[in-house]
């Protein structure tokens, strides 16, 4: 039986300090984040990191880095789009990845440019909704909505993890209800 994780990409974009603090509900979205990327972790997703110009706005919160599996590959970038990141392409390309679950810094910039380019070059692409967030919660909704139109995916990060369960006899079900409670 194959693993319906094995082609997905979680990616983490910008969980900045220097972002967060401008975040209003910061701490609702670090717990989210922080389920996404223990849940990834568990079924075999594979995880990447952007930072924005991380040696001016500093590295990865620390809250999320000390969750994140040892050897996550973190590329800088100084673009808005993640996938203008040196090294980030070649990172798809050998985990064979065709679809990236994005989260993270803002919806309406990064997280949009992201699934652009992401799309553009066909690449299918979730935002895990309850793991992204803005400054200013109006640009949301249009955002969404023209990715959608895109063929963009929306939905809440438990909808995906539990589909990709698919049932109560998978192997890590147990272990995976364990990280839900965990973080409910």
């Amino acid at each position: 039986m194959s693993n319906p994780a094995q082609h997905l990409g979680l990616l983490l974009i910008d969980f900045q300090d220097a972002f967060l603090h401008a975040i209003p509900d910061r701490e609702r979205l670090l717990k989210r984040t922080s389920f996404a990327v223990e849940a990834a972790a568990l079924l075999g997703c594979s995880l990447a990191v952007t930072e924005q110009l991380p040696a001016k706005l500093g590295n990865t919160t620390a809250e999320l880095k000390k969750i994140l599996p040892e050897n996550t590959p973190i590329f800088d970038k100084n673009t808005f789009s993640a996938m203008e990141a040196d090294g980030l392409g070649r990172w798809i390309e050998s985990n064979q990845i065709d679809h990236l679950l994005l989260i993270g810094l803002e919806t309406s910039v990064c997280i949009y440019q992201t699934a652009v380019q992401a799309l553009g070059d066909d690449i299918g692409v979730t935002l895990l909704s309850d793991c992204i967030s803005e400054r200013r919660a109006e640009d949301r909704e249009p955002v969404l909505k023209q990715l959608l139109s895109m063929n963009a995916h929306v939905l809440p990060s438990e909808t995906i993890f539990y589909s990709l369960l698919g049932g109560a006899a998978h192997p890590q079900f147990r272990e995976f209800t364990q990280i839900v409670k965990r973080y409910s």
